[in-house]
């Protein structure tokens, strides 16, 4: 993984997937949160245009917002363009090639089309 250094403050957009819930542009980058299927797994996976950057157990304090009410909502243009970038990589570790097919975890139902659909509590994992 790459492990790019930690912004102190990330601009994160609620993008109401089921997979991928929070996304900002960085420097012209997409950052995108994967919630990955915890304990299994580790809770978070961060990406930085689809590459993975490193798993989280715990966001870092500054990225957790007071109001996540206040926080926008990507448009359709960019919700789009961030489901496409992360395209394929809704299970664990399929950005390594190898996704989770481990049938003690929900990873198999981790689909492109799954990811797309806007969750019915858009709640997240960044508070």
């Amino acid at each position: 993984m790459e492990r790019l250094p930690l912004p102190a403050q990330i601009p994160w957009h609620e993008t109401e997937s089921n997979v991928f819930p929070h996304a900002a542009r960085v420097d012209g980058r997409w950052w995108v949160l994967r919630l990955n299927d915890f304990p299994e797994h580790p809770l978070h996976t961060l990406f930085v245009d689809a590459v993975a950057d490193r798993d989280l157990d715990d966001l870092p304090a500054a990225w957790l917002s007071p109001n996540r009410a206040a926080r926008p909502v990507l448009g359709a243009p960019e919700r789009a363009e961030v489901l496409r970038l992360m395209a394929g990589l809704g299970p664990y570790d399929a950005e390594a090639g190898t996704p989770c097919t481990g049938d003690w975890c929900t990873c198999g139902i981790l689909t492109d089309e799954y990811a797309a659909r806007k969750p019915v509590d858009p709640g997240g994992c960044v508070a």
